[in-house]
């Protein structure tokens, strides 16, 4: 593909599929998925080793997460931003391979699947299993948001900066913004969640954070939403309803999870720390638990 023409505008004709295989194809954004879960996985499971949870709790918590993503993900679609339309053909809502995803949904998805896993299988409290797992879904969703790149879908605004982006593969940049280069939203978004992912790593790893039940789960939310809001200043609306709105969907549903982080935090910072004996090793009982 052609990157960087004389003006220093990014040409991105990236090819959304990375192999096909008969009738099989392979795109780089299930590419993206399927490796998410795979590193989140490992992260997890290096915590729980590091912590002494048990083993068998790893395989119960990659089902309900796995499932509570795809499933809010796809609902949340449905109802925030494309009801009209699959009201009118619901069976077309499990025909997700045709696209349709969204990120909060797909959080909301996730909070219930951590509260069965909570209730069925630890019997804790739901902020320890959210202050862990939250560590590799910030990963998750950078790397998601470069799936979305591979897409060429999901940019922003035309720009004149240098590092904008052409996404000759897209119908709506042709229909919107031919010749124009435009906002690569989905590389702004994907930094930001890489930094997250790098700043919840250190929390938990060089500072203890998980000591104060519910700050990395606080800091997620205020870390994933708050930028996200930001940055729907400079997308492009999801759907036509939005072009009416003072604030698009995306920030509308960003604002409670802002709020619910700062209030996690705040929570955290003014109780005492709950110390942990760390064996180091996956144990058959929960670890204890110190005050």
């Amino acid at each position: 593909m052609e990157l960087f023409n004389t003006l220093g505008f990014v040409t991105w004709n990236a090819d959304p599929v990375l192999f096909h295989l008969g009738g099989f194809s392979l795109r780089w954004y299930s590419l993206a998925f399927a490796v998410g879960f795979l590193v989140g996985y490992e992260i997890v499971a290096r915590i729980f080793r590091h912590e002494g949870a048990p083993e068998r709790w790893l395989g119960i918590l990659l089902m309900w997460t796995v499932a509570g993503t795809i499933i809010g993900a796809r609902l949340g679609h449905v109802f925030f931003y494309a009801w009209d339309y699959y009201s009118q053909d619901p069976w077309s809502i499990l025909r997700v391979w045709e696209g349709g995803l969204a990120s909060h949904g797909g959080t909301i998805g996730i909070i219930i699947g951590v509260l069965c896993f909570s209730f069925f299988t630890t019997k804790r409290n739901p902020i320890w299993t959210f202050d862990r797992l939250v560590i590799p879904i910030a990963l998750v969703g950078g790397l998601i948001r470069l799936g979305n790149l591979m897409n060429s879908e999901i940019f922003g605004h035309a720009t004149t900066l240098p590092w904008g982006f052409k996404f000759v593969r897209s119908a709506e940049w042709h229909q919107l913004y031919e010749g124009l280069a435009c906002h690569p939203t989905q590389i702004y978004e994907a930094l930001c969640y890489f930094a997250l992912f790098a700043l919840l790593m250190w929390m938990y790893w060089k500072k203890n954070a998980e000591e104060r039940p519910g700050l990395i789960f606080g800091v997620f939310f205020i870390g994933i939403f708050l930028p996200r809001f930001l940055i729907e200043f400079i997308k492009n609306d999801q759907v036509a309803f939005e072009a009416t709105m003072t604030l698009n969907m995306g920030q509308w549903l960003s604002i409670p999870f802002v709020i619910i982080g700062i209030i996690l935090v705040i929570y955290a910072m003014t109780h005492p720390r709950v110390h942990i004996d760390f064996p180091d090793k996956f144990a058959d009982e929960t670890p204890v638990k110190k005050k």
